[in-house]
């Protein structure tokens, strides 16, 4: 998962973008950029690290120009190097940074083709640098010194029929302006927004629509699927659906875990949507138990707490929070390796013992990955005296890779995959253990837009929206995300897939 955002200021954009970017920095902790321009050449600066450390005051004065773009990345599969920072930037046609949210499920088949039909190199294996080349090369087709908007969204509608998967894009092209787009279902999130200055226009869109507010910018709408908008020099958007093919599938996984709650999302409020998501679990524990021994609700900080205190406000129950959470150590479920994540999970909680001392505590999270932060949660709880430990997850059981953009772990570190609820229970210690349905979590979001039929659940029910991810895509995410194979290099059948054997 990843933070984007583009911008056309009649100032400066630097600072803004810094700022945006911090406030998007909970969609990845990994590395930061930015690419600014002033219309006839592009300043960019990028690097591993949390926005703060990549971003010094010598980098911010030389990002000159009144457009510019952003992004924040998260470690996934084949992703560990600062060459991989984005934005990428390519020279031709004018000059374009491009920076990406997502994943391309058809990236190892598009790496051969930009190679032996387009005649482009790579540096990386990032979807994110074939993304970047498939746009140049056709915008190279429609490419002349006095480009129109029809032009570009030709290039993306052709774009829309190359490439596959879960993509949000915006991309800065010199001397034209700023582009940006969304796949046909919708996956990724992007928002647009706008405000006047008293010198003209000014334009937005993110990943979010908290960068929005934070920015003094007036939230206009989301993209829709398939859509592109552009953003010209003279601060005149155009907009245009590209995709010839459009269905409405967001990620629903944002909702249960990445955006933050001030947000809202395809017109939906994230944090109403985690409050109905501890209503209805409260409403499935109190059926399912309805003799039930709780005596007090402490959520797992941070996203847990929305869903954990209506739960408990449903069941009439306390509500505590009981663990202190260290703000400088980042989440864990992001972090790269298992032995990181073991160990910062200690680093990062800490019990009050006062309330957790001879009662039975109900434990609310977010969601449960592989099942070892959740185990050593619950021995936590115990160790500070707890008589009882109950788990509940805001969220079904993960029992399938995330293929859009979220690295999840390979199926078989996936701690539901192939297991019983009451086999999940005893493999992370809890006295008991409650999911969320599924049908639950969809009503929970649907509630806030219910023109949105459908969501991405794949993680959930295994099913892929985009209809393309096959059994040998999944064999080869297992291989990348295998917690095992992250430091090793790949097999010969794998590499060959990621390197292209030219």
């Amino acid at each position: 998962m990843c933070g984007i955002i583009g911008i056309y200021a009649q100032e400066s954009v630097n600072q803004e973008l810094y700022d945006g970017l911090t406030v998007l920095q909970h969609r990845g902790q990994d590395a930061a950029g930015i690419a600014t321009s002033d219309g006839h050449s592009v300043k960019m600066r990028k690097d591993s690290g949390l926005v703060r450390d990549v971003f010094h005051t010598r980098h911010m004065l030389g990002l000159e120009g009144h457009v510019g773009i952003g992004h924040v990345r998260y470690p996934t599969a084949g992703c560990d190097s600062r060459t991989e920072a984005q934005p990428f930037y390519v020279n031709s046609p004018f000059g374009i940074a491009l920076a990406h949210n997502g994943n391309l499920t058809n990236n190892f088949d598009l790496q051969k083709e930009l190679f032996k039909t387009d005649l482009r190199h790579l540096n990386t294996n990032s979807d994110s640098e074939v993304l970047t080349n498939v746009l140049a090369h056709e915008l190279h087709k429609v490419a002349s010194l006095h480009m129109t908007p029809d032009d570009i969204f030709k290039a993306v509608n052709a774009v829309h029929g190359r490439i596959k998967g879960a993509y949000a894009v915006v991309a800065l092209i010199v001397g034209q302006g700023i582009l940006a787009f969304r796949d046909p279902y919708g996956i990724r999130p992007m928002v647009y927004g706008k405000r006047r200055n008293a010198r003209g226009p000014e334009h937005i869109v993110a990943s979010e629509s908290v960068a929005l507010d934070v920015l003094g910018y007036e939230t206009v709408r989301d993209l829709r699927p398939g859509e592109a908008l552009f953003i010209d020099l003279q601060g005149r958007v155009h907009a245009k659906q590209c995709a010839e093919e459009s269905t409405y599938s967001p990620c629903i996984f944002e909702h249960v875990y990445f955006a933050r709650p001030d947000s809202l999302m395809d017109g939906i409020s994230v944090h109403k949507t985690r409050l109905r998501m501890g209503i209805y679990l409260g409403r499935k524990i109190r059926r399912v138990w309805p003799n039930h021994k709780i005596d007090v609700v402490i959520p797992i900080p941070d996203t847990s707490r929305t869903s954990a205190m209506q739960l408990a406000k449903e069941l009439k129950i306390t509500y505590r929070e009981g663990f202190i959470k260290n703000r400088y150590i980042g989440r864990t479920f992001i972090m790269p390796g298992q032995e990181q994540r073991k160990k910062s999970v200690r680093q990062k909680l800490n019990p009050i013992e006062l309330e957790f001392r001879n009662k039975n505590v109900l434990l609310v999270d977010d969601s449960i990955v592989r099942g070892t932060t959740s185990g050593q949660i619950i021995q936590m709880a115990r160790d500070a005296g707890a008589r009882r430990v109950y788990f509940a997850s805001a969220a079904p059981p993960v029992r399938y890779p995330n293929v859009y953009g979220i690295d999840m772990p390979s199926p078989t570190e996936l701690v539901a995959h192939n297991r019983s609820e009451k086999e999940i229970c005893a493999k992370i210690g809890a006295d008991k253990l409650f999911y969320q349905d599924l049908d639950d979590l969809i009503k929970a979001a649907r509630k806030g837009n219910d023109k949105i039929k459908h969501f991405d659940c794949s993680c959930f029910n295994g099913k892929y929206v985009t209809g393309d991810v096959d059994k040998h895509y999944l064999e080869l995410v297992n291989d990348l995300r295998n917690d095992q194979n992250r430091n090793q290099r790949p097999s010969h059948d794998t590499q060959a897939e990621l390197k292209l054997t030219y």
